[in-house]
């Protein structure tokens, strides 16, 4: 194997799906090296920050973090200086949304079970992909635009499409039935939506903060978020939602990362790459 062979690194949590993609991959790219196999997307994201690979090939539901979850953490945490974020390939089961959802954003899928025709297809795409990577690592030109931040575009385009449709601002969550924070749960109390500064997840938890103080909500932040008035609720990160009216101030830190804080709440928060859009003037 030759030591500059482009790398790979496989996320799929069923064994034999993954090594028929391996196989496959083997046929159709000899000169690829599967670097890492792993079976969720937590550690997806830990090997890829570990072992900077060429591609990713990462399927869309996994336990845990997802396929696409896993994409989003690892835009917002690469470090483009190092390298050049690795190229994206979803493995999905066929759905029709799913795949007009990826066809949209110019994301490259593999169906499965692996088709070795369509394999070849997304083989040539990724060749194509790393050689034009390396042309713009060399024209110095090329690196003014960040192609991180339009992958990262890509990415929140593609989590919004594949989302439950936002609600209308009259049919928008009124109240949250919360824990308070530090009690054993066998306490309720309603809170309106309209007090909610931050929602905010935290293992298997969200967190409600208000100005009179914070909550524990039960309810995943992903199956929250359809609920919400998009335009009075941003989300910021992946873990992150805010009220849009209670932001107070954005900063832009030395690394070019955003954080912002809210009026009534002293903790900064960080906005992650794939929200940044919400802050162009900066």
């Amino acid at each position: 194997m030759k030591p500059n062979a482009p790398t790979a690194l496989i996320a799929e949590d069923e064994p034999l799906l993954a090594a028929a993609l391996a196989a496959e991959l083997a046929r159709a790219w000899p000169e690829l090296r599967i670097v890492a196999t792993v079976g969720d997307g937590a550690s997806a994201v830990r090997e890829a920050l570990r072992l900077a690979p060429d591609v990713l090939l990462l399927d869309i539901r996994m336990p845990g973090l997802s396929g696409l979850d896993a994409a989003a953490e690892l835009a917002d945490a690469w470090d483009t200086a190092v390298k050049p974020f690795p190229a994206l390939v979803f493995v999905t089961a066929y759905d029709q949304y799913a795949v007009q959802a990826f066809d949209a954003q110019a994301l490259d899928y593999v169906l499965k079970p692996v088709q070795p025709a369509r394999l070849q297809k997304t083989v040539q795409k990724l060749r194509l992909a790393l050689d034009q990577q390396a042309q713009a690592a060399i024209n110095t030109e090329a690196n003014k635009n960040d192609p991180l931040q339009a992958t990262a575009e890509q990415l929140r385009q593609l989590l919004a499409a594949l989302q439950p449709a936002a609600p209308t601002a009259q049919a928008a969550l009124r109240q949250l039935q919360v824990s308070p924070a530090g009690s054993n749960g066998n306490t309720i109390r309603m809170v309106p939506v309209a007090d909610v500064l931050l929602l905010q997840a935290a293992d298997k938890y969200v967190r409600v903060v208000t100005a009179a103080g914070e909550h524990l909500l039960r309810t995943p932040l992903k199956d929250l978020l359809p609920q919400l008035d998009a335009d009075a609720f941003w989300q910021i990160h992946r873990a992150t939602v805010v009220r849009a009216d209670a932001i107070d101030t954005v900063q832009r830190d030395d690394a070019g990362r955003l954080h912002l804080t809210l009026r009534g709440l002293a903790e900064p928060l960080v906005v992650s790459r794939l929200y940044a859009h919400r802050f162009k003037a900066m």
